[in-house]
């Protein structure tokens, strides 16, 4: 008995949160040695499907035929999916679908659809790095852990951004298949079995960038330029020229973090461009960008990218592998 897998492609979708899943499944039926799953691209209207790159999808279904339910459903993403607005019939189908599932879940911004339709109320998800934020601010009661790659609550099943929708599939394909199947799926499509760290070590959105008035953003560039001084809030106050105890309050209300956490990933976002330039040890980046020593950098660095230094440089580095 196969498994039906239906991925739902919102307007606009990204064609490898589409593709990307449906080829691991697909891999898994050639080394499975049967068809362990039928696949199908389900479409929110009737016609072909258009992605954001322009090139077109035939869908197999379109959502709210009679009679559609599958072993698993997944939404797939767009660009522009924050910003959809999906009609009241659509999100029925889907918490229909979901509902009649075994499992359910999205690729990248696809948590936004199933979000729209109540199915992700209370529940742990994941989304693109630069779309957690704005997915649970819009969902306040969803936790929306911005680091992982995969997150399973229940049922439910949601991948970060894009390339995660393949880790997520091979997830899927080690709790139908075991490990041994789901490694050889692996093996065959060139990724990694898990990958190491999250996708914090992809985001820019966590870097400083100069805000609040004139004054406030002089000196966030000054301190950008400038990393490896001891930048104290007294040294950026008397740069601003305010006392340190107004221009703490001030760029606490104007810029929403505190000089000293500004001043952290401003550094940090300093080291991992020596990092990916690759000339410098994490010994010698740390004294560039105004770390204590290795271990202060290593744990800012952690905290703020999900990896160590080292393996950033390893990965990212000029001329790494």
């Amino acid at each position: 008995m196969t498994r039906t897998i239906a991925v739902l492609a919102l307007p606009g979708v990204q064609l490898l949160d589409v593709s990307g899943p449906l080829d691991v499944f697909a891999q898994a039926n050639v080394e499975a040695g049967r068809q362990v799953y039928t696949l199908q691209v389900v479409a929110c209207e009737p016609g072909p499907i258009h992605s954001s790159s322009g090139a077109r999808l035939l869908p197999d279904l379109v959502a709210g035929e009679p009679g559609q339910r599958f072993d698993t459903l997944l939404v797939a993403g767009a660009p522009d999916a924050a910003r959809m607005q999906l009609n009241n019939t659509l999100l029925a189908w889907i918490r229909d679908c979901a509902g009649q599932s075994r499992r359910f879940g999205s690729v990248c911004t696809g948590a936004f659809a199933l979000a729209a339709s109540g199915l992700l109320d209370g529940r742990r998800v994941t989304t693109h790095w630069a779309a957690a934020q704005a997915l649970a601010q819009r969902y306040p009661s969803l936790s929306v852990e911005e680091d992982a790659l995969y997150v399973r609550d229940g049922k439910l099943r949601t991948a970060a951004g894009v390339t995660a929708g393949l880790d997520l599939a091979l997830m899927l394909v080690e709790e139908d298949l075991g490990r041994e199947i789901a490694l050889r799926v692996a093996a065959q499509l060139v990724m990694f079995f898990k990958r190491p760290g999250g996708q914090l070590q992809f985001s820019r959105k966590g870097e400083a960038q100069p805000a609040g008035r004139s004054v406030l953003q002089q000196v966030q560039r000054w301190v950008a330029a400038n990393p490896q001084l001891a930048l104290t809030v007294e040294a950026l106050a008397e740069h601003a020229g305010l006392s340190p105890r107004h221009f703490a309050r001030l760029f606490h209300a104007e810029v929403g973090v505190t000089p000293a956490a500004w001043v952290e990933s401003a550094r940090v976002a300093a080291a991992r461009a020596l990092l990916e330039a690759g000339g410098d040890a994490p010994k010698q980046v740390a004294a560039k960008c105004g770390f204590a020593n290795a271990d202060t950098l290593r744990r800012a660095f952690f905290k703020h990218v999900g990896v160590t230094p080292a393996e950033y440089r390893k990965r990212y580095g000029h001329g790494g592998a």
